[in-house]
């Protein structure tokens, strides 16, 4: 499966649409993060979850994602996870499109990242206010590289 998405950096003004809406916690790490191909483990709210990303080529990448049982997801995050990333995501929809909004914690508190998937790289869409900055290019805020930072 192809995942395609743009990233985005945030106004403040996502804090006042956000706090009306309920949050999932994310706890994720990396198993394998070789030459930008990672194999990640994640616990979403009571889920757990575990991925396959290709390389980005552009905005696309290949993505394979597997529920697992979120006690195998927890055991992955302490014993085969060197850091673990949190973060709590909110979901708004927008006309036909849900926007993931992720709110960081820990040394990465303060960060606020929007993303939205598309069905093809051109697909247009309409930008909300709060969007500051497109950050899809820029492998710094890919979460295998900000996790780095915790």
């Amino acid at each position: 499966m192809k995942e395609i998405e743009r990233k985005y950096l945030v106004t403040d003004e996502i804090l006042h649409v956000i706090k009306y809406l309920q949050s999932k916690k994310i706890e994720q790490g990396y198993i394998s993060n070789i030459d930008g191909k990672t194999v990640r483990v994640r616990t979403k709210g009571e889920k757990g979850y575990l991925t396959i990303k290709g390389k980005t080529v552009g905005i696309s990448r290949d993505e394979f994602e597997y529920e697992i049982p979120f006690s195998d997801a927890k055991h992955l995050l302490t014993d085969f996870c060197s850091k673990v990333l949190e973060k709590e995501r909110y979901d708004i929809i927008i006309g036909e499109k849900k926007w993931e909004i992720d709110v960081f914690h820990g040394k990465l508190e303060g960060l606020i990242i929007a993303e939205i998937e598309l069905e093809s790289e051109t697909e247009e869409y309409s930008l909300p206010d709060w969007i500051q900055k497109d950050v899809s290019d820029d492998p710094q805020y890919y979460n295998s590289n900000l996790i780095e930072k915790e």
